[in-house]
């Protein structure tokens, strides 16, 4: 399947697992609360621009007319 190649498949599925693991994390340590939402307000900009950028450059190639992986 090609969606399993995809580089913003698997930035998304990185992004989603980092996210809940800091969930889990509060579950079990509740003072930890504002640290995880400060870590996840901080590396979720991170993930949105790496998705982007890997969409921008897949457009750019295929309208050059160039093959890309994901």
């Amino acid at each position: 399947m090609e969606f399993f190649k995809s580089q913003k498949f698997w930035l998304m599925v990185l992004d989603m697992i980092i996210s809940l693991a800091l969930f889990f994390v509060t579950k079990n340590a509740p003072e930890q609360l504002e640290d995880v939402k400060f870590l996840i307000a901080a590396i979720q900009p991170l993930f949105i621009a790496l998705i982007t950028a890997v969409a921008v450059e897949n457009v750019t190639m295929t309208r050059m007319g160039i093959a890309h992986k994901g």
